[in-house]
């Protein structure tokens, strides 16, 4: 089963060009471990929320980017080997100074639960992350089935959704804390691909028409106001 790791950190705005040399070279290391996809993006729309929002996720402040990247791997076992060799690789200490703050980062590894479409050239993401009780783990798949097919058929190009399975809890920020989750549940970590902007935001309007997607927020299987979602411009693509 392919397996990812999962990030969303605070960035100066002003540090741009500084984030995607650093992901660069960064990202060559991941590869070279195995990785199979490394991703990089930069805040673009990202809302604020009235119960959680990715701002609140990594305590942003002021003048700050959220980033929202993935590392994608074949397997958790792969995974596993890469996180080794990362900490043994004298490379990684050579990387220079993070323009980010690393304190504030979120991160935990996910075990790919859906991945449709063929992907491709990629022109804007949308990222999620969501508190899913554990126990509706059938149900948030099924329903997840069905509004794939839907966003696909609006325009999007690949859509990967992530179960929690390593997701440690972080002194100053983390992922439960930042959908307050409660034991019983766990989170997940999900992006949807599209071709470009304008192709997202034309897709999305046809997506909210479409009576698939309708259902009172008692029938979720999840809490949708603790939801965090944001849109993302592409900065890396290894």
């Amino acid at each position: 089963m392919a397996y990812i790791d999962g990030f969303v950190a605070p960035a100066p705005a002003a540090n741009r060009d500084a984030y995607r040399r650093f992901a660069a070279e960064a990202a060559a290391l991941f590869k070279e471990y195995g990785a199979t996809r490394v991703v990089e993006t930069w805040g673009d729309d990202v809302p604020d929320g009235k119960v959680t929002d990715f701002k609140g996720a990594v305590k942003a402040e002021d003048g700050e980017v959220i980033v929202f990247s993935w590392v994608e791997y074949p397997d958790k076992a792969t995974r596993d080997a890469a996180g080794k060799k990362m900490m043994e690789d004298p490379r990684m200490e050579t990387l220079g100074d993070m323009p980010f703050d690393g304190k504030r980062m979120i991160y935990g590894g996910f075990e790919v639960v859906l991945d449709k479409g063929p992907g491709g050239a990629m022109g804007y993401v949308d990222g999620a992350i969501q508190a899913v009780p554990t126990a509706n783990k059938r149900a948030y798949a099924d329903m997840n089935d069905v509004m794939t097919d839907v966003i696909r058929e609006c325009g999007a190009t690949r859509i990967v959704d992530g179960w929690g399975d390593h997701v440690p809890d972080g002194k100053i920020t983390d992922y439960r804390s930042a959908v307050k989750a409660t034991d019983e549940v766990t989170v997940t970590f999900s992006w949807i691909e599209w071709p470009s902007k304008a192709a997202r935001d034309a897709g999305w309007a046809k997506v909210m028409a479409d009576p698939r997607m309708h259902r009172s927020p008692e029938g979720m299987p999840f809490d949708p106001q603790r939801r965090v979602y944001g849109g993302f411009d592409p900065l890396l693509d290894a």
